[in-house]
Order: structure tokens, then C-alpha cells, then sequence
């Protein structure tokens, strides 16, 4: 989803009312001769209070450096600029792209990248730069969701925050807490803090998508939240979640290819029950349960 440009006659985007920003979203896409492509996911945001609830979530300063990922007509690329040192936009749309270098050409400190967001190495932003400090703010396409976190997350250049639109069953399940993980929740908080700003209906956007989404605030750890092998651990936890439904002993059987017989003195080593099912058990627990599994594989080794 992305975001529009405001007239020259409403600098503060991030006010007045959500028919205002319609009504100059509809403007720009028909002087524009431009129309919200469905095949990449393009739903423009139309709500002020949720643009600011971004703007706030970000507490962007003169000295950050924002990487917006999908900057569509540009409205928070805009605000954004207005109060960054730098910022960086990354749209896929050869339109969108071509029309915000034209837009937004009266901020110098705007660079505008028209590739997709996966083929750009997040270090390769960072050259000439003083600091490899940045923040990422995005208003994602919910086909593209997963694999963007993923591509940030598992960069040597991580963010120092990450500010991102998605789906609300998608901000709720990364955010969840034991009972309710997922692999995808697992992924996300080995990393960083997980945390729900604000959820935002359907009709924020234009067109409107048929699902809710939310404002989703994650806070990057300078170390991952646990200490072991991230090949090894996440190997673990796919396994575990193989066959979520199922209890931890058989999945992890399943997923491993392990015969139970090894698999259950393993959990109750690492003092988890068997019966329980993947989605219950906290971090500390699946890197517990990785270092027991680690101690075997040494063992006959």
C-alpha cells in the first residue's frame, strides 16, 4: 500500500480531514493519468490521523535516515522529508517513481530508487554515509509482507526501527505472545520488540482493500533477543512448527525426521512437556530447547 502527494496548498500532510486527502489523492492519480495498480498491491492512504499516528510512531529527527519502501504518489515521503536528514525511497512502479522524482524534486535531501525493494542489499543504502544508523517506515503490500521483514531483519545492516503498514491478522500474529506464536512471530521478535500502534480501517485507504490493517512499530535489538546459531535455531523452529496442530513432540519428530524415542527426552531435558504445541512456547524456551538438541548432535560427533 503507499502513500499520495499533498498540493502545494496543504504542506502539513498530516492534517485535515480524511475526505481532504481523498479528494487530493483522486486529483493527483486523474492530472496524473494514473490509476492504483490491483497486481501490486497499491491501496493509497487517505486518513491524516493515521498518517500521523506513522509520523509520531517513527519520531523521526534532523539527524535520522529513513529507507521508505513503497513511497507510491509520496504524502509520507513528504512529511518524512520535512523532518529527516535523508530519506530514501524505494518504489517499484516505473510511474510512481518517475513522478515523484518530479514531485519531490524541491527536497534535496530525497533520493528516489525505482527498483524493488528485495533486489537492493540494505548495507549498499548505507555507503557514503556517516552512519549506519537508519529507520525503515513502510506502507507494504500484503503479498510482499513477509519477505520485506525478512529482507531487512536478516541483513547485516539491520534498522535501528521499523515502522510498517500490514495486514491486522498479520501485526496481531507478529506481535503475539506465547499461546499465540508462529514462526512468523518467532522470526520477527528474535530481533526486535514487536508492538501494535494503531489499527486502521479498510476505508483509510483508496481503494479500499477488502481487510483491515495496522501500524506495526518493531524496535531492532543491537543482539537478537537470544544467544545461539540463527541457522541452526531457526532450522528448530521450523521444525516445530511443521505441523503446528500437532504436539511439540510430534512435529519436532515430524520436522527433523527424528524418531520420538530421541525427541521426547530432549523436551523433557530442556523441561518442556511433549504435549504441548509450538505456538505456547516463549523464545528462551525454543533456545533452551536448541541447546539441548545442539548438545546431542556434538555428542555424536
Amino acid at each position: 500500500m503507499h502513500g499520495l502527494i499533498i498540493s502545494d496548498m496543504d504542506r502539513n500532510p498530516t492534517k485535515g480531514s480524511s475526505d481532504s486527502l481523498l479528494a487530493q489523492t483522486k486529483r493527483r492519480l486523474r492530472q496524473s493519468g494514473l490509476k492504483a495498480r490491483k497486481g501490486l498491491g497499491q491501496h493509497f492512504l487517505v486518513d491524516g490521523e493515521v498518517l500521523e499516528a506513522i509520523i509520531s510512531a517513527a519520531k523521526v529527527t534532523p539527524d535520522d535516515l529513513v529507507v521508505e519502501v513503497g513511497p507510491g504518489l509520496g504524502i509520507l515521503t513528504e512529511a518524512l522529508a520535512q523532518r529527516a536528514g535523508g530519506v530514501i525511497a524505494i518504489e517499484l512502479d516505473d510511474r510512481l517513481a518517475a513522478l515523484l522524482k518530479k514531485t519531490l524534486a524541491s527536497f534535496n535531501n530525497v533520493t528516489i530508487i525505482n527498483d524493488d525493494v528485495l533486489n537492493i542489499e540494505p548495507g549498499e543504502l548505507l555507503k557514503g554515509r556517516k552512519s549506519p544508523v537508519y529507520k525503515v517506515v513502510a506502507n507494504l503490500p500484503y503479498y510482499i509482507t513477509s519477505p520485506v521483514l525478512r529482507h531487512f531483519l536478516d541483513s547485516s545492516a539491520r534498522p535501528q526501527v521499523m515502522i510498517v503498514m500490514v495486514q491486522k491478522e498479520v501485526a496481531e500474529a507478529i506481535a503475539a505472545g506465547p499461546g499465540d506464536m508462529s514462526l512468523l512471530s518467532v522470526s520477527v521478535q528474535f530481533y526486535g520488540k514487536a508492538e501494535i500502534i494503531s489499527r486502521v480501517p479498510a476505508e483509510s485507504f483508496y481503494p479500499a482493500p477488502e481487510v483491515d490493517s495496522a501500524v506495526l512499530r518493531i524496535d531492532l535489538y543491537a543482539e537478537p533477543a537470544v544467544a545461539v546459531d540463527e541457522g541452526g535455531f531457526f532450522e528448530l523452529v521450523r521444525a516445530g512448527f511443521a505441523a503446528p496442530r500437532k504436539q511439540i513432540a510430534n512435529s519436532l519428530s515430524q520436522g527433523l525426521g527424528l524418531p520420538k524415542e530421541i525427541v521426547i527426552p530432549l523436551l523433557e531435558k530442556a523441561a518442556i512437556e511433549g504435549e504441548r504445541r509450538a505456538e505456547t512456547l516463549s523464545l528462551d524456551e525454543w533456545a533452551r530447547l536448541w541447546r539441548v538438541f545442539e548438545e546431542k548432535r556434538d555428542a555424536r560427533y
